[in-house]
């Protein structure tokens, strides 16, 4: 896999952020109304819930299409912590596969478990380190 940048600007009202990657896409996530956002954009942690659908989806429909298997269509419903923060401090996504298909019981679990192994849902339930560095402030002009 390619190695990602995404780079993360504020926008023009509070919370809004402008999202762009290397190959000029462009896209916002924000904040609710309920939280002084403007609700412009899908929130910080549902974008982060988009990317193990997305990734889930385009992962199942390349191995079905591979194998020539009747995948239809499929759909990924993902919640984050649906009952709650869990009180030992670590998180919760629930994901759940709806297939559509003349799909025979073994595809299915096989499906299931190509699911498990989508880039994403490794690099979420592997470790993670994020090293974060501070630029020195530009010069300001007296």
């Amino acid at each position: 896999m390619a190695a990602s940048a995404v780079t993360a600007t504020p926008g023009a009202t509070p919370y809004t952020v402008v999202l762009a990657d290397e190959r000029a896409h462009e896209w916002l996530a924000d904040e609710p109304r309920e939280l002084q956002g403007a609700d412009a954009g899908p929130m910080p942690t549902e974008l982060l819930l988009s990317s193990l659908g997305a990734c889930t989806a385009i992962t199942l429909r390349m191995y079905a299409a591979r194998k020539g298997w009747p995948l239809d269509d499929v759909r990924v419903v993902l919640r984050l912590n649906p009952q709650g923060a869990p009180a030992d401090g670590h998180s919760e996504i629930q994901r759940q596969l709806v297939l559509h298909g003349a799909l025979s019981a073994e595809q299915r679990e096989r499906l299931l478990a190509v699911a498990n192994a989508c880039p994403v849902h490794k690099l979420l339930t592997g470790e993670i380190r994020i090293a974060t560095t501070l630029d020195a402030p530009a010069a300001t002009q007296g």
